[in-house]
């Protein structure tokens, strides 16, 4: 229903409020005008005259009450004084006003699926988990996806909320996150034909590309079954005390299935033209804004850019847009990419703030504030999205993960101690999809935080550390942190071990971060660092130490292959640590994480694009006018040349890359296919002389790669020389990361190794 209503309202403003960032804000004010006309007189007397017509009464706030009109007390959140410069983050930290709450500030914890809600005693851990963050300064966050009924889980079992008794459970969470002075909503998701389910049901019975289950096609009776579960499993969520709940209506699930006509080929009402597709969305909001009322926060996840092909229009986006606002959402979330888009989104290799200029192409269009997402990981970039006006909120879920104190260290002016997701997606995405629980690899008790903390000691013991790896980062700062005399050394010039390989890798260049973490740790916690240090057995025991931990990391292991020691032989650290040439035509032995980072290091041409935007979107196919259907539709990828022609070889006869991460490991291979390197399973290695590198694939005929550089990246062997001495003079030892296990060079891994290890000392 819409009240046409005419109101002038003059007031006098400050000269700052000119400024067309406060009338912008003004405008996107919940009363959600349909049109603003700013008169300004001049500049010694300012006044402003404000004309607003067709106020949607549903989707006004209890402030709007019916009948009232507009106080001019609504709008005063929004005249605020700009804060001065003393105020970090000035823009990231401003409260949000929705009318019937406000926010303390413009972060939202994204919604992120830990495990823990299928787990035992997992909503007591939920709430530690969240509580945890909602003291770190959150401003609002979402829960994992929670299913509305059994057939829209993601998988057979999820979680879903459905029942007055399910309900129960989630008091516990809330009541913690309120507790603990936040705010959180309770994302709906219902995954259509992405359920891992035979139950699985969709607008039609098209089987999705990463799914071996056929969904079932609803009837009309099916599909008000499921928007009622919608509507029934909000209200619970009201019920259990959540804040509100996000409609899940992006990246490839239930609900943008009926938007696109590739997965909806219905001719009845919910199906043919887009009025009649974006009908499901619309009516969930609808009926749910109804049965919850006015003061329940309704967040739409509107796909913005589905980056695949018959994907969404501009047009159809915003109109959907305006459809869930006037249907009652209070705000908008930006959704990039559905799961089954070819073109990444969230990992590494994506810029920061890759794709907030599709949200800021929304804004004007609607008047409900608009929530931007995806590679935003730091205060500064978080700031800087907000100052340029791209979005009201910016959405972080994984940077919470690897911090939940990152809102309160960039309020007390120290970002720099904030704990950095680097978009690695190895400890939570990799987990989920492998139905694993998610934690993080630069914070391993995320998700953890009942059973692994960092409790003070009551009887301090003088440790030494041997190598500033990874996990002997780890481990040092940890049992420093803990009140422990901790002395690190290590053989190099500088901290970080492997990590001073990634970071120089094309797309990894987030690995900087975590190694700024590290120093800035070891110097709050007190770690006595000794680098350019190499120790021998001797060195430690006179160094009268309670613990010794072996953090020595590996060494490159050689293979046995006939010629290995000719002159074109080099390893992975020769090539990126040192240098060495490498020429045009060049052998790759060895195609496991070290293998693929090496062959992405000497292709390489061009500026990097994981930092440049515009480089990235090209990279991809992305249209970067955005008027291409999906974002993608007739957009041909402008790929850099690669600087030399690579084979990537392995003796395995599983697909080359098969080991690594299941959510990244896509694109890597991609990205080399990209640059024309050759991947190559099933070889045998038969010897490296003048004329190159003597190979028999598959058993088949010998053949020779006419190569002048062979790189060795073969595995690496643990560096263990001190442990047995120190064992023979009776020391307390202890070996992690590489020097514990060196299969697979594994940060995950050693990272959660140290400081699990350093919490039990």
């Amino acid at each position: 229903m819409m009240r046409i209503r005419k109101i002038s309202l003059r007031m006098r403003v400050s000269k700052a409020a000119h400024r067309v960032g406060e009338w912008r804000r003004l405008a996107k004010h919940p009363c959600a005008f349909r049109s603003v006309t700013c008169h300004l007189g001049s500049l010694s007397a300012p006044v402003a005259l404000l004309r607003v017509v067709a106020i949607p009464t549903a989707a006004r706030p209890a402030h709007c009450a019916r009948g009232r009109g507009i106080s001019v007390n609504a709008f005063r959140p929004m005249w605020r004084p700009p804060m001065t410069a003393a105020v970090p983050y000035p823009h990231l930290l401003a409260p949000l006003d929705l009318g019937f709450t406000t926010l303390r500030n413009r972060t939202l914890m994204g919604s992120m699926h830990t495990g823990l809600e299928e787990k035992p005693q997992g909503f007591e851990r939920m709430a530690a988990y969240f509580a945890e963050r909602a003291r770190g300064g959150v401003g609002l966050m979402v829960t994992g996806g929670i299913g509305p009924n059994e057939e829209g889980g993601v998988y057979s079992g999820a979680a879903k909320l459905s029942t007055p008794e399910e309900a129960e459970k989630h008091r516990i969470v809330t009541q913690a996150v309120h507790e603990a002075g936040g705010k959180i909503c309770m994302q709906i998701l219902h995954a259509g034909r992405y359920a891992y389910s035979p139950k699985q049901v969709a607008p039609s019975a098209i089987q999705a590309p990463i799914n071996p289950f056929k969904p079932k096609e609803l009837d009309e009776e099916g599909i008000e079954k499921q928007i009622a579960d919608f509507v029934n499993c909000a209200s619970l969520a009201q019920v259990a005390g959540y804040d509100g709940v996000e409609i899940m209506g992006s990246e490839g699930y239930f609900i943008n299935q009926f938007l696109v006509q590739h997965t909806n080929q219905r001719t009845d009402r919910w199906g043919g033209s887009y009025e009649n597709r974006m009908r499901l969305p619309v009516e969930i909001v609808r009926r749910v804004r109804e049965a919850v009322g006015p003061n329940f926060i309704i967040i739409y996840r509107l796909s913005m850019l589905d980056l695949v092909e018959g994907g969404s229009s501009w047009d159809e986006i915003v109109l959907l847009a305006k459809a869930v606002e006037k249907a009652g959402a209070t705000l908008i979330n930006t959704g990039i990419g559905w799961h089954e888009a070819r073109i990444p989104t969230i990992a590494t290799k994506v810029p920061r703030a890759a794709f907030t200029k599709v949200t800021a192409k929304l804004r004007g269009e609607v008047g409900i504030p608009l929530i931007t997402t995806n590679r935003i990981n730091t205060p500064e970039v978080a700031e800087k999205v907000l100052a340029e006006g791209d979005a009201d909120m910016v959405s972080m879920a994984r940077p919470f993960l690897a911090d939940p104190d990152f809102v309160n260290k960039a309020a007390a002016g120290h970002a720099e101690r904030i704990n950095t997701c680097i978009g690695c997606n190895q400890a939570c995405l990799d987990h989920t999809f492998g139905g694993k629980l998610t934690s993080c690899l630069v914070n391993p008790r995320a998700c953890h935080e009942t059973e692994l903390n960092y409790i003070p000691t009551t009887r301090p013991k003088k440790i030494a550390v041997v190598g500033a790896g990874p996990a002997g980062l780890a481990a040092a700062t940890v049992a420093a942190e803990r009140g422990h005399r901790v002395s690190l050394f290590d053989a190099a010039g500088e901290i970080g071990g492997q990590f001073n390989v990634a970071k120089r890798v094309p797309g990894k260049e987030e690995f900087h971060e975590t190694l700024r973490y590290f120093r800035n740790k070891l110097e709050s916690t007190g770690v006595e660092l000794h680098l350019n240090r190499r120790v021998d057995v001797d060195d430690l025991v006179a160094g009268g130490y309670d613990e010794i931990v072996l953090a020595t990391g590996i060494v490159p292991r050689t293979p046995a292959i006939p010629g290995i020691e000719h002159p074109k032989v080099i390893s992975y650290l020769d090539a990126i640590l040192e240098r060495k040439p490498v020429g045009g035509k060049v052998a790759v032995i060895g195609a496991g994480g070290i293998g693929f980072d090496v062959s992405e290091f000497i292709t390489h041409t061009g500026p990097s694009t994981s930092l440049e935007r515009e480089a990235f979107w090209k990279e991809w196919g992305i249209d970067t006018r955005l008027e291409a259907r999906g974002g993608i539709a007739g957009v041909k990828a402008e790929v850099h040349p690669a600087a030399r022609q690579v084979f990537l070889l392995q003796r395995k006869k599983s697909k080359v890359g098969d080991g690594l991460g299941k959510t990244t490991g896509w694109i890597h291979r991609a990205g080399l296919k990209n640059k024309q390197v050759q991947m190559v399973n099933a070889v045998e290695y038969l010897g490296i002389d003048d004329a190159g590198l003597h190979i028999r694939v598959a058993e088949g005929e010998p053949q020779v790669l006419p190569v002048d550089t062979v790189i060795v990246c073969a595995g690496q062997d643990p560096l263990r020389e001190l442990q047995d001495g120190l064992l023979a003079a009776g020391q307390s030892v202890h070996l992690i990361g590489g020097a514990d296990v060196a299969a697979e060079l594994d940060a995950k891994r050693a990272i959660n190794q140290g400081s699990r290890l350093a919490a039990e000392l």
